[in-house]
């Protein structure tokens, strides 16, 4: 992901606002996966319909256990009629169920290039840098082009709420296809993205990443043949990566944050809870579909954004400066390391959900904090408490408001062929 930051935080953070930015993703692992039963292991694993899925196009693919709470979900390419390729945190489910459940594939560990190019600019600053017309490109499609003579597959997504693309190919053209992007992006104001900053668009546009915002479900009791499974046959493409320690179970390996629980499940999310009901499709048979139905017939909890409140949070900060207790720092822009940090959402005294990774949004001047809330206090308006501080550490009940999510006004799926200037692309 780079440094921690390259022309400061508070500038980067306004990239993908006014301007645009580039971002590397190339970290995030992916499996590609070909053969006769290649769609149908998709199918039994995933809550999305394939009915409508041809080749070329991407989707948020989303796995769940039997009581339907995500294990993995990421990005799924489709390269040909029996030809995917999926891009996640955790590929190795994927990885286990096809080699427990007798399916006719192949399977690769492909290492690419994945290179966010978002922003009101994105489109102009790919355009010339192409020499291509993008504006007939919809929204997860991909396309071929070329930069600097390099073979470039185009995704058009959009991870900070605005027009973006992500640009993939071979990890060996790294290098010259970053390199091309940023002379290209200097007319455009273009901005590197740093890694203390990341994750405050996803914050912003509502987009839950596991290991950060909740825990993949795979720790627990019932995912014991699993684990088993990865000990004794994690594949030699792994061996040099995380997945050859603890990471082999979930991208994350740490917690922080005021949550007390002692069932790890208390920390398993529902596509339904994280808002990507929609993606949910009864028309196949797949794991935790039955949860599901239930879950979507009478939902329990819904995502929203807490919003803190401005004066309790200096107040944290003040602590470092006084005599007595000194809480828990709250890192501007968001804590520097992968934790699934997690705080309890309180009213009058009783926990009502979950408010996560917290962040700083230097835009909108506010602290914020997707979070996981009982539906009856889901209405934008209402004012709920967080409690803050780790277990044994002095804590305090911060203000808060709920807030939509996303926080930001989501501009993804803009008709580029409306566009005819950059004026007409909302700033």
């Amino acid at each position: 992901m780079g440094s921690p930051e390259y022309s400061g935080w508070q500038d980067e953070q306004l990239s993908w606002k006014e301007g645009v930015y580039i971002g590397d993703w190339s970290f995030v692992p992916q499996i590609r996966i070909t053969g006769p039963d290649a769609l149908q292991l998709f199918k039994d694993l995933s809550v999305n319909s394939f009915e409508v899925f041809p080749v070329g196009k991407a989707k948020h693919c989303i796995m769940c256990n039997d009581d339907g709470k995500v294990i993995s979900e990421g990005i799924l390419l489709r390269h040909g009629e029996d030809d995917f390729e999926y891009e996640c945190g955790t590929p190795q489910w994927v990885y286990y169920k096809l080699k427990t459940g007798g399916y006719n594939v192949e399977v690769q560990f492909p290492v690419t290039h994945k290179l966010q190019v978002s922003g009101p600019k994105s489109l102009a600053l790919l355009e010339e840098l192409t020499g291509t017309d993008l504006r007939d490109i919809r929204f997860m499609t991909t396309r071929t082009v070329t930069i600097n003579g390099l073979e470039v597959s185009l995704l058009r997504q959009g991870m900070a709420g605005e027009i973006g693309f992500e640009l993939h190919g071979p990890i060996q053209n790294h290098p010259a296809i970053y390199g091309a992007v940023l002379e290209a992006g200097q007319k455009y104001g273009i901005r590197r993205l740093g890694r203390r900053t990341v994750q405050i668009n996803h914050l912003e546009a509502s987009f839950p990443t596991g290991g950060i915002h909740f825990w993949n479900a795979l720790s627990d009791d019932t995912k014991a043949d699993y684990r088993k499974f990865m000990d004794e046959n994690l594949p030699p493409e792994w061996e040099p990566s995380p997945f050859a320690g603890p990471m082999r179970y979930n991208f994350a390996t740490s917690f922080t944050g005021s949550w007390d629980g002692d069932a790890i499940e208390e920390l398993y999310r529902s596509p339904v809870e994280m808002g990507w009901g929609k993606s949910i499709k009864f028309d196949h048979e797949f794991i935790g579909r039955a949860a599901l139905e239930e879950e979507l017939a009478n939902p329990r909890r819904a995502v929203v954004t807490l919003e803190f409140n401005s004066e309790d949070l200096i107040d944290i900060y003040a602590s470092l400066f006084k005599d007595g207790s000194a809480y828990h720092l709250f890192e501007v822009p968001h804590a520097p390391w992968v934790t699934c940090w997690t705080d309890q959402i309180v009213v009058d005294g009783k926990t009502v959900g979950h408010s996560t990774h917290p962040g700083y949004s230097f835009y909108f001047r506010r602290g914020l904090a997707l979070s996981f809330i009982d539906i009856e206090h889901s209405e934008p308006g209402t004012q709920v408490g967080v409690l803050w501080g780790n277990p044994g550490e002095p804590q305090a009940v911060i203000r808060a408001t709920v807030q939509p999510a996303p926080y930001k006004q989501d501009d993804r799926r803009q008709d580029l062929a409306q566009i005819k200037d950059l004026a007409q692309i909302k700033n």
